[in-house]
């Protein structure tokens, strides 16, 4: 895969309510868990995240082209309270692919790990924290790609979830540079 621009944005959920919308409602996005949701509930559920202190959300760009979804929280205040032991370090992190009907191979593995580089650009990151869907196999392996290791399955909520951590020297060892 070629090198790409990539550049991440924090989302408005005014503005960009109606982009993120037919990525979060797609049939490919189920474990994204939005479906049937109206562009309305969207800008709500994006309100939330905008006003809370501990949850952030952003727009990634590839090569000019709004692409990706990818959500920042602190697992220790939102997300995983009392389902682990949260680290100093620890940021939880939720990515989403748009959804297109010409996939490029590598595309999504390009993505994951430029969000990977984004949180880790943040001294203060020692650690990523991720929770997706024990049926989720396609983010499982992504996960894998750039460096995150399984710890247990833990009952969320709303799913059962594969509870992954990833080390900036794990993250730094599966993708091959620095981050």
């Amino acid at each position: 895969m070629t090198a790409h621009d990539i550049d991440i944005r924090p989302l408005d959920p005014l503005r960009d309510a109606e982009l993120i919308h037919p990525w979060v409602t797609h049939p490919k996005a189920a474990f994204w868990m939005m479906q049937g949701f109206r562009l309305q509930d969207v800008e709500r559920e994006y309100m939330a995240i905008a006003a809370n202190p501990h949850h952030d959300a952003f727009v990634g760009s590839v090569d000019g082209v709004p692409a990706f979804l990818m959500e920042r929280y602190d697992p220790a205040k939102a997300e995983l309270v009392g389902l682990y032991e949260p680290e100093p370090g620890d940021v939880g992190m939720h990515f989403l692919v748009a959804p297109t009907d010409t996939p490029v191979h590598g595309f999504t593995r390009t993505v994951i790990t430029a969000v990977m580089r984004e949180l880790f650009a943040d001294p203060a990151t020692a650690r990523v924290v991720v929770e997706p869907d024990v049926r989720n196999t396609a983010v499982h392996a992504l996960n894998a790609a750039v460096g995150f290791v399984p710890e247990r399955e833990i009952q969320k909520p709303e799913k059962t979830a594969l509870l992954s951590f990833c080390t900036r020297a794990q993250f730094e060892t599966a993708v091959g540079a620095s981050a």
